[in-house]
């Protein structure tokens, strides 16, 4: 039995951001990169466990058409994730989430 997949608020705005900008590059580019974050998203769901460990119990998971990176966390109860980010950013931006 797989454990549900939770966004936290913060990551799922990190999300609509991100998805908004690349529309506005090229229409149906916002699409493209939801599908890649919701490909992750099954991924993550199916072996949460898969992802490197970037510190104690968070984990990172790296896209692989956009350069962003989801980091969450495997509960008891629930997978959790605290962002969605582009991997150029600050990490003080998800560490500050935990």
């Amino acid at each position: 039995m797989s454990l549900p997949l939770v966004l936290r608020p913060e990551a799922q705005t990190d999300l609509l951001t991100a998805r908004d900008w690349y529309e506005q590059q090229r229409s149906g580019l916002g699409d493209t990169f939801a599908d890649a974050v919701e490909q992750m998203f099954d991924r993550i769901d199916a072996m949460p466990e898969l992802y490197e460990l970037v510190l104690a119990n968070v984990r990172r998971g790296k896209l692989r058409r956009f350069p962003f990176v989801v980091f969450y966390q495997v509960l008891a109860d629930r997978i959790e994730v605290i962002a969605v980010l582009h991997g150029s950013r600050d990490p003080k931006v998800w560490h500050d989430r935990i």
